[in-house]
């Protein structure tokens, strides 16, 4: 039994695996971060631009 515990602490195999699940995990939060930051931007943006249009249509016609 201790043996399969030292070749289990000592196994690397999977090391690598869990360290890209790691920067996966840390890129897809700062995605989520920067998404939800711009909402923000772009939902003012849109709203300035609907604005627009709906000032401009009465204007035309």
């Amino acid at each position: 039994m201790m043996h399969l515990l030292q070749r289990l602490w000592h196994d690397e195999e999977g090391q690598g695996m869990v360290e890209y699940g790691l920067i996966i995990a840390l890129v897809a939060v700062v995605l989520i971060v920067v998404l939800r930051d711009l909402t923000g931007g772009l939902t003012h943006i849109f709203g300035r631009v609907e604005q627009e249009l709906n000032d401009n249509a009465g204007v035309g016609g």
